[in-house]
């Protein structure tokens, strides 16, 4: 029994397809962090960019007032 136990804890077959699934894991977890962060900067820098546009002198009411 002993001796099964040693074989299976020495095998590593199938090791390497645990750590590419690691890996890769790791690397989507980077990603969306990456991409929320870029997302939320973004936002912000568009935000900015509206109000100042808003604020700039000769932007106004559009239309006919009643």
């Amino acid at each position: 029994m002993t001796n099964i136990i040693k074989q299976f804890w020495k095998d590593e077959e199938g090791a390497t397809a645990i750590e590419y699934g690691l890996i890769a894991g790791l690397i989507a977890v980077a990603i969306i962090v990456s991409v929320g962060e870029i997302g939320t900067k973004l936002k912000s820098f568009f935000e900015f960019i509206a109000e100042k546009l808003g604020d700039a002198p000769g932007t106004g009411q559009s239309g006919t007032e009643q």
